[in-house]
């Protein structure tokens, strides 16, 4: 999972594009980068961090450009973090490109080995963005005639990567001299939108992951970008959109609407705010079913993701709603740190409870959604140091079972601690007195009563569904093993510069 921005724009962007980093700083810490482009020549800053230490005052100088783009990255599980997988990615042909991408290829294995033998082209990472960048490429050479660039070339390669590419995939790209063009895998897993503003030298666009940084940026947001379609902007502004995918079909990631995605963003028509609102609604008649309302003297979200839905239920249950933790917040979000050791020691310098406000109480503790259990299970243990007489733990989410290959961190089953167990087991396990899951029809209505143009969800880390059709069981072994290796390797490193 990643945060990605792109803006044509009619004066300087670094600074537009820097703001619109910040405000999507939650999709990934890991690294930053910015690429302008300005007479011809791309300039990038990139580098491991936070946005705010990533880019200083001389960095933001040599940005120079009225078009750029920019990335947050959040690294998949085994995957290097170095300065060197951080994006802007670039290749030189055709025109020079500059390329940021939020998801996860499925078939990036395939692909690498026909970009090695086939198409004859070189990758200096092991990132699939490299190499879906790679295959959009390679596609816009075989249809770009001598003459200038068209529209119709960029959708004619875009319509190429979907008949190659699998998985999930938001992107932008900056064609050198031509302009950016924009496109979202078929089934629309990740999210991406578009915006514009009218200014006095006039008119601009931004596209990004979410529409708060579109908003926040002063971008009236105008659309979200269909599945499978791509979007075409040149350097004058003119923007141009075609379907480039046989049957697209608007499939979108639940984890987004549950916990990465800002309560303050819109995605597919969604509101996340009122879609957290409507769990707490749902939750709460789940809770009503499964506890007595009598032993819960007060209801406790745990900052931030899971507030909405902590008010919601309190109120459709009248019960009390009381703050019992405080969030530190220069601590980043743990669900998304690598390794388990550093989420674990996270979550004490993260948070810290209000004595009297669990001294002597029963409390239900509501999070959006429980995957490692790392999280709950320290937070319980805070709880009831703080004096709570009971602990009861509720989740937003459904129990996440199954691993995610689209983008978000949990690709093993030993990582997730609802895989094969009951939820008495994993209720014993975090330490509550109980424990409440969301149904998963209950979350998928909760969204579709504010968007019932939705069909369907990709819900796969819950209910092991993959929608692009290429997982099996063979596939995730194999994903697994490369995850424990990864493991292993970087246990090894450790102990050789002990």
């Amino acid at each position: 999972m990643c945060g990605i921005v792109g803006v044509v724009g009619r004066s300087p962007v670094s600074q537009l594009i820097y703001d619109s980093l910040l405000l999507l700083q939650h999709r990934g810490q890991d690294a930053a980068g910015i690429t302008t482009l300005d007479h011809h020549f791309f300039h990038t800053h990139r580098d491991q961090g936070l946005v705010r230490d990533v880019f200083r005052t001389r960095n933001m100088r040599a940005l120079v450009g009225n078009s750029g783009l920019g990335h947050v990255r959040y690294p998949p599980a085994g995957a290097a973090t170095n300065v060197d997988e951080a994006q802007p990615f670039y290749v030189n042909a055709p025109y020079g490109i500059s390329f940021v991408h939020n998801g996860n290829l499925t078939n990036w294995r395939e692909l690498r080995e026909e970009l090695f033998t086939i198409d004859r082209r070189h990758m200096n990472t092991q990132s699939d963005s490299e190499i879906l960048l790679n295959v959009f490429a390679h596609e816009l050479q075989q249809v770009a005639s001598r003459e200038a660039l068209t529209a119709e070339q960029v959708f004619a390669a875009v319509q190429a990567v979907h008949q190659r590419a699998r998985g999930a995939y938001a992107v932008i790209a900056q064609i050198a001299n031509f302009g950016m063009v924009a496109f979202r895998d078929p089934h629309g897993i990740r999210p991406l939108c578009l915006g514009k503003r009218q200014t006095k030298q006039g008119l601009e666009w931004m596209l990004a992951s979410e529409s708060v940084a579109l908003t926040g940026c002063g971008f009236e947001l105008v659309r979200d970008v269909a599945p499978g379609e791509a979007i075409y902007i040149d350097l004058d502004g003119h923007m141009q959109a075609a379907q480039c995918a046989e049957a697209p079909r608007l499939i979108p990631c639940l984890f987004e609407y549950v916990y990465f995605a800002r309560p303050d963003s819109t995605m597919d028509g969604i509101s996340i705010y009122d879609a957290r609102l409507n769990m707490g609604e749902y939750l709460g008649a789940k809770v009503a079913k499964t506890l007595r309302l009598s032993d819960i003297d007060v209801v406790m979200p745990i900052p931030d993701s899971s507030r909405q839905s902590a008010m919601q239920l309190a109120s459709s249950l009248n019960l009390n709603y009381r703050e019992g933790f405080i969030k530190n917040r220069y601590i980043g979000r743990t669900f998304i740190m690598p390794g388990q050791a550093t989420r674990k020691k996270s979550v004490r310098q993260k948070l810290s409870a209000i004595p009297m406000e669990f001294k002597g109480k029963n409390v239900l503790l509501v999070d959006d959604s429980i995957v490692r259990g790392t999280t709950s299970r320290e937070i319980v243990e805070m709880a009831r140091s703080a004096g709570a007489r009971k602990v009861f733990f509720a989740s937003a989410a459904p129990p996440v079972r199954y691993p995610n290959v689209y983008g978000i961190n949990m690709p093993t089953h030993t990582e997730l601690i609802a895989h094969q167990k009951e939820v008495d087991a994993i209720a014993a396990e975090i330490g509550a007195d109980g424990l409440v899951y969301q149904d998963l029809a209950d979350l998928q209505q909760a969204l579709k009563d504010l968007n019932p143009n939705i069909g369907d969800f990709e819900a796969s880390c819950f209910n092991g569904c993959y929608p692009t059709n290429d997982v099996d069981e063979g596939y995730l072994n194999r994903l697994e093993q490369e995850a424990l290796s990864a493991l292993e390797a970087k246990a090894a490193d450790r102990h050789d510069d002990e």
